[in-house]
C-alpha cells in the first residue's frame, strides 16, 4: 500500500508546477514487479490528472490577483497563454503530459474556464497515454 501511497503523491505533484519524477517512481515499481501494472498505471493516472485539476482550479479562481504583486506572470504573459489557447483551444491538453509546458496548459485551461468536464477527460487521455507508453518501454526493456 505504501508503493501505491508513494506513487500516487509523486504522480500528483509532478503535474502541478512544483518539479517531481513521478516516471522515476512508475519505472521502479515496474521493474521491481511486485505490483500489478495495470494497477500502478490507474494510480499513476488518477494522480496525475488530480494535480492537473488543481492547476486547473488554481488558473480559474487565482486569476483575480493578477495585479498583485507576487502573482507569478505578468499581464503580457497571461495575454499570450490566452491567445495561445484561444488559438489551440481544449485540444491543446493533449499535450498537457509534456515537460515544461504541460503543466502550464492545465493552469491556462482554468483561466480560459475549460469545462471540467472535458478537461478531465483529455488530461487523462493524454496523461494514461503517457503512463502506458512508458510501461510498455519498461516492460520491453527489463
Amino acid at each position: 500500500m505504501i508503493a501505491y501511497a508513494g506513487l500516487f503523491a509523486s504522480a500528483l505533484v509532478a503535474a502541478t508546477l512544483l518539479p517531481m519524477q513521478s516516471e522515476a517512481v512508475l519505472v521502479a515499481l515496474i521493474v521491481q514487479g511486485d505490483h500489478p501494472v495495470a494497477l500502478l498505471l490507474i494510480v499513476a493516472t488518477v494522480g496525475n490528472v488530480l494535480g492537473s485539476v488543481i492547476n486547473w482550479a488554481l488558473g480559474r479562481f487565482l486569476l483575480r490577483f493578477k495585479h498583485k504583486r507576487w502573482f507569478p506572470a505578468s499581464d503580457t504573459q497571461l495575454a499570450h497563454a490566452q491567445g495561445w489557447y484561444q488559438r489551440y483551444g481544449r485540444w491543446s491538453l493533449l499535450g498537457s503530459w509534456l515537460p515544461v509546458i504541460g503543466d502550464p496548459i492545465t493552469v491556462v485551461a482554468g483561466i480560459m474556464r475549460e469545462p471540467l468536464l472535458s478537461f478531465v477527460f483529455l488530461v487523462t487521455l493524454a496523461k494514461g497515454v503517457r503512463y502506458l507508453f512508458l510501461a510498455q518501454l519498461t516492460l520491453a526493456w527489463i
